[in-house]
């Protein structure tokens, strides 16, 4: 699976900086039409339309490559297994989980497109989705947490170019994007989380570095981001 970009300070990317404002909520606005936001760590951003409708329908995509080394003959790239789940939370008590062992959540609200076991090529695509029916989630779930983890136990200074995304996929438009730049000793990455806030839903870059093979690992850490 697709792991999350290394330690330290999350990089921006300018996206579409032309006549381009600011609103209050910092989401970018350009002649009238939302464009990506580069978000910051512990940045969030409203999940509403221009017109004032909430979204519908979400996909969280992530992704990475494996980071070449230098040896003896030359670079070479180790394939990095990175894996992304998404934990749903009511009153901060788990409920549900969808990882690629469990790729439905129980109510059938949240969905993962399937594993990746490599990574990506460096085109900047997604190499794993999770799709998330805004519409049908259960209204006792207010946080779905999104996370990353070397499956293979591989630390994130063997990862490159990694990050997450928000798409609209009713119509495909990237909403916000997040990325961290360097490379850390650790495994795992909480990326973000979807929360309900003011009757509709906001997205929050977390972008905590932590450790463990797999989501179960990252439970203590994820409940001080609740």
């Amino acid at each position: 699976m697709r792991t999350a970009p290394a330690a330290g300070r999350p990089g921006l990317r300018r996206v579409l900086v032309n006549r381009t404002r600011v609103t209050a909520a910092g989401e970018r606005q350009e002649r009238g039409q939302r464009v990506t936001v580069n978000m910051t760590k512990g940045q969030a951003i409203s999940l509403r339309k221009n017109d004032g409708g909430d979204l519908t329908a979400v996909r969280m995509g992530l992704g990475w490559q494996a980071a070449p080394r230098r040896g003896l003959f030359g670079s070479r790239t180790r394939e990095v297994d990175l894996d992304a789940s998404a934990v749903l939370f009511a009153e901060k008590q788990p409920i549900d989980v969808v990882f690629f062992r469990h790729l439905v959540s129980d109510d059938g609200s949240v969905r993962h497109t399937g594993d990746n076991l490599v990574g990506g090529a460096g085109q900047g695509g997604d190499d794993e989705s999770i799709l998330v029916d805004l519409q049908r989630v259960p209204v006792h779930i207010d946080q779905i947490v999104f996370t990353v983890n070397s499956f293979t136990g591989q630390t994130f200074q063997e990862v490159q170019n990694a990050f997450c995304r928000l798409v609209d996929e009713t119509n495909g438009q990237e909403l916000a994007r997040y990325t961290l730049d360097g490379g850390g000793r650790y495994t795992a990455q909480i990326m973000a989380k979807v929360h309900r806030a003011g009757g509709g839903w906001q997205m929050t870059a977390l972008g905590a570095p932590s450790e463990g093979r797999t989501f179960k690992d990252l439970m203590p850490a994820i409940l001080p981001h609740l």
